[in-house]
């Protein structure tokens, strides 16, 4: 359940400072499916959520010393056993899609809702994950105008591949069509 502050109850909540207003004119009306793992295909750890809150250690890995000056967020992160994270309320601008398109309309910050699935394009996502996004998707519709759900690579397409070929998008669907 959506407060009307933007947090989602369930939710374990970390404030990112990665976020801004949403145009005036702007509601969410897309779901944007990505993967994550920090480094690249390892699992578990507080990477992520560093990475999202600007508290990365560019020394820690070699992999995160090209993340040294990004800036990025997602409105939630969904990790390997289904835990939920939230980082930044539904009623603001999540830094999360980039360069982005979606059905001729550019910029898809300012118009969707970010989800991390921790995950990469080499793994298979967990029964949790599916679960918990399909149960997340429901949930913010039933508050939210979401009317599309898209993968990252649909809205970035030639710049991003996530959430990859892994992801089970029927099996999603269904799931989510059960939990409406």
């Amino acid at each position: 359940m959506l407060h009307r502050d933007g947090w989602y109850r369930g939710a374990r909540r970390v404030d990112s400072p990665n976020c801004d207003a949403r145009p005036e004119d702007a509601a969410p009306t897309l779901l944007v499916v990505h993967a994550i793992s920090l480094p690249p295909g390892q699992f578990g750890g507080d990477a992520v959520e560093r990475l999202f809150t600007n508290r990365l250690d560019p020394d820690a890995h070699p992999y995160y010393a090209g993340l040294r000056e990004l800036r990025v967020s997602a409105h939630f992160y969904i990790r390997r056993d289904g835990e939920l994270i939230q980082f930044v309320p539904a009623h603001l601008r999540a830094w999360h899609a980039g360069a982005s398109l979606w059905r001729g309309r550019s910029r898809a910050n300012d118009y969707s809702i970010g989800v991390e699935l921790e995950g990469d394009d080499a793994t298979p996502f967990e029964s949790a994950q599916y679960a918990r996004l399909a149960e997340l998707a429901a949930g913010l519709a039933a508050t939210l105008p979401l009317v599309d759900v898209a993968a990252h690579s649909d809205i970035s397409p030639g710049r991003k591949t996530d959430p990859g070929p892994h992801f089970d998008w029927p099996r999603f669907l269904a799931l989510l069509a059960r939990a409406r």
